[in-house]
């Protein structure tokens, strides 16, 4: 059986290859004779750069900018045959506040660095910014403070669909994640509402990815995309696709954000176009089966189920996505005995 492994990474444990590495692994356990395809991937957050670094080569370069708290911290991006590309939380990641921080600090967090990327990286035909995994909520603020005028073509790779304000917004949907108190939340929405900038943009799909960050790309004039899709064309995983049986995908959290332009429901969804079926993996899984089947899953796995709890699952998140890929493949290889 020819089975195609393409997840993005669980966010703050694993790395997507690490994830595709580990399902491997016991994959293998169950169904040694299958033929396994790794294709790791990411969706404009966490991962970006990397996963298409492995996928076209070209030039990494190693910078300091400023960090989501104004101190400084390292970043890369890609050039490869005239784009560079840049991952916005390398720059303004949650992950590079600490957990412990983020109550006070989600009013504050900046997207200084991310401008300050952008404009390293000026000397480019584009400038491709994935979007995703952000610990801030300042409308791209920042960022646009820092830039200047941008002559590059610039591309917005979202990972989200969200527009910039209301329930299903920047500071309301994604605010809490972030540290954001309830009473936090609304001074943040209120302060994006407010800036004359984003006026234009603020209802586009997309305008409420990273913060805001989107909104404040498609203000300096980026076209907005879905992160997932240009992944999904760059490493080429349709290719991968026409010659599978069974595509397994996965990522930390498997709930009702992923429908909306994340990379699981991408992967799926090319899936679908070949009539081929789709399992996710995930830490945790709150998508229902009909919603899941809607987006082109056929099953979902969560880690934390399998393992007995969340801290068990955590304590040792390769080992037991592991063991749940050794199940999975019980019920999904054409493997016997």
């Amino acid at each position: 059986m020819r089975v195609v492994i393409a997840p993005d990474c669980f966010g703050g444990t694993l790395t997507a290859r690490e994830v595709a590495e580990a399902v491997a692994e016991g994959w293998r356990r169950t169904a040694p004779d299958d033929e396994l395809h790794l294709r790791p991937l990411a969706d404009g957050g966490p991962g970006f750069v990397d996963v298409l670094h492995t996928a076209l080569g070209g030039v990494l370069h190693t910078t300091t900018v400023t960090g989501p708290l104004g101190t400084p911290v390292e970043a890369r991006w890609l050039e490869h045959d005239g784009t560079a590309y840049i991952e916005s939380a390398q720059a303004c990641g949650l992950h590079l506040i600490p957990s412990d921080q983020r109550a006070r600090t989600a009013e504050t967090a900046t997207t200084r660095g991310v401008g300050e990327l952008i404009a390293l990286a000026r000397d480019a035909r584009t400038i491709v910014v994935g979007l995703g995994g952000s610990g801030t909520t300042d409308g791209g603020e920042g960022l646009r403070e820092t830039v200047g005028q941008v002559t590059a073509r610039l591309v917005a790779a979202a990972d989200v669909e969200n527009v910039l304000l209301g329930p299903h917004g920047a500071a309301r949907t994604f605010g809490p994640q972030k540290g954001a108190s309830p009473e936090a939340v609304e001074r943040l929405e209120a302060r994006l509402a407010a800036m004359d900038a984003l006026a234009e943009v603020r209802d586009r799909p997309g305008a409420g990815a990273a913060g805001g960050l989107g909104a404040a790309l498609m203000a300096l004039g980026a076209t907005v995309g879905s992160g997932a899709g240009m992944v999904r064309s760059l490493t080429r995983l349709d290719e991968a696709l026409d010659h599978a049986d069974l595509v397994v995908t996965g990522e930390g959290s498997f709930d009702w954000q992923s429908l909306r332009g994340k990379l699981v429901t991408a992967v799926a969804s090319g899936a679908a176009e070949r009539g081929l079926p789709c399992v996710v993996l995930a830490g945790q899984v709150t998508v229902g089966r009909r919603e899941a089947g809607a987006a082109g899953v056929q099953e979902s796995y969560a880690v934390a189920e399998h393992a007995g709890s969340v801290e068990r699952s955590m304590a040792d998140p390769a080992g037991t996505l592991a063991d749940l890929a050794a199940h999975v493949a019980s019920h999904w290889s054409q493997r016997r005995p």
